[in-house]
């Protein structure tokens, strides 16, 4: 630290001690009073294929998620910014915003898809056309990146989006079953984690863990947890107040994790929330040097003081297999079985 900067520091301490702490809630980050949910999606409709974040820079995996999405019986209609590129973003911000609003204002589009997560969501926030959104409520899905928008929707529309697979993901049966089971047939799902195989002994992968145990009912609010933490601060958080908060994550080292699970508690959001779900922290390690923490005893430190129903393994994030999951909808979570099912129906008929 340079001379100046520790002149500066110590002549404006103690003006900065006195300003308030930033909370997430600061600027009135109370959820929608009314929730608009979306129709369910039908044989035949048509779901709309776009890339809000990172680019593609090939075109066949392009091809097999139109393929993919054709074999649920949909019709898929590509953005015309799909392939754009601007760096590492699939476009510029303005053709990122405009395909996002230009297909929820199209009547002919049931459902969009995002084809990737990334990065760079959260560029486009302040250029989406919500009142446009608010008056076309149907299917949005993705996980990862799309967190930001998903947060962003829900707060400023109230229109319930969903945290699952999005165009490159692998479909497999178990993907593939939540995704109709829930955005078809409009069930009650109860999002429970495979069981071991009959050759097993016991249940070596999939596990859940039982941070404090017990059962609770709340909206499900959550996503990515790095992306969730960039948005605080701004207009784009919803309210937590009594919801059941599902994080998931990947590629952060844990001292990162650790970083982001303060924030979280520092915010406030912590002490607003009646339920917790860690789905999975894909690849992360501890970084070179001293020791680390582990994964559990970091969740430990923040959730176990609670005192409130919660468990991390649930089948959320960046792997192959996943769940669908509503964000704002009533949910039951019991902690004690590791699982949570929809209390009440996630879209319209």
């Amino acid at each position: 630290m340079t001379l100046n900067r520790r002149k500066f520091l110590t002549q404006s301490g103690q003006s900065l001690a006195v300003l308030p702490v930033l909370k997430y809630n600061a600027f009135n980050n109370t959820h929608s009073a009314k929730n608009q949910k979306p129709k369910k999606l039908t044989h035949g409709n048509t779901i709309a294929l776009i890339s809000p974040s990172g680019a593609v820079f090939n075109h066949e995996p392009i091809n097999i998620a139109i393929e993919a999405l054709e074999k649920f019986g949909l019709k898929v209609q590509v953005s015309k910014f799909l392939k754009s590129r601007y760096g590492h973003l699939a476009g510029t911000d303005e053709e990122r915003a405009a395909e996002v609003n230009e297909m929820f204002d199209n009547t002919a589009i049931h459902g969009i898809i995002c084809l990737r997560g990334g990065s760079g969501a959260a560029r486009i926030l302040d250029k989406l056309d919500y009142n446009t959104i608010r008056k076309n409520p149907k299917v949005f899905i993705g996980y990862s990146d799309i967190t930001a928008l998903q947060l962003a929707i829900y707060k400023k529309t109230g229109l319930v989006t969903f945290h699952g697979p999005v165009g490159l993901s692998s479909w497999d049966e178990f993907s593939r079953s939540y995704f109709t089971q829930l955005l078809f047939d409009n069930e009650l799902m109860e999002f429970k984690n495979p069981e071991k195989p009959e050759h097993q002994w016991v249940q070596t992968e999939n596990r859940i863990r039982v941070i404090h145990p017990g059962t609770v009912r709340g909206r499900l609010i959550g996503g990515n947890l790095s992306v969730l933490c960039g948005l605080l601060g701004s207009d784009y958080v919803p309210g937590f107040k009594g919801s059941i908060l599902f994080l998931e994550e990947v590629n952060e080292a844990l001292y990162r994790v650790d970083r982001l699970m303060s924030q979280l508690y520092l915010s406030g959001i912590l002490k607003d929330i009646k339920g917790f779900i860690f789905g999975k922290c894909t690849r992360c390690d501890p970084d070179r040097g001293y020791g680390s923490l582990t994964f559990d005893e970091i969740i430990d430190h923040y959730i176990k003081p609670l005192k409130i129903p919660a468990f991390s393994g649930s089948m959320i994030g960046h792997i192959q297999s996943k769940f669908t999951v509503p964000i704002g909808v009533e949910a039951e979570l019991n902690a004690n079985k590791g699982m949570f099912q929809l209390v009440t129906s996630a879209l319209n008929e």
